[in-house]
């Protein structure tokens, strides 16, 4: 009997809207307490939404409010200032 290929799962990214393996995307994550924070691990819990490791896809989604209708609460620009550093390696 063949061996089925292993499917790769796949997320949207909110900044390109581009269909992309999970593992090339960082997860922004919305704990039960409604603090959002990047969850370069993937395992954090709660609500998770997915954009490419670049600040160009972050600037996209924040311009968009893609995260924010993800979420469905405001967030402010200190928690995108505070990603977008992340993002650019702690810059």
């Amino acid at each position: 009997m063949p061996v089925k290929p292993k499917k790769i799962p796949m997320r949207m990214c909110l900044g390109c809207s581009e269909m992309k393996p999970k593992k090339e995307l960082v997860r922004v994550v919305r704990s039960k307490e409604g603090e959002i924070s990047l969850d370069l691990t993937g395992k954090k819990a709660g609500r998770g939404a997915y954009i490419c490791a670049d600040a160009e896809c972050l600037k996209k989604a924040r311009k968009a409010r893609r995260l924010e209708k993800s979420f469905a609460c405001r967030i402010d620009d200190e928690i995108y200032d505070m990603m977008e550093r992340e993002l650019n390696g702690g810059e």
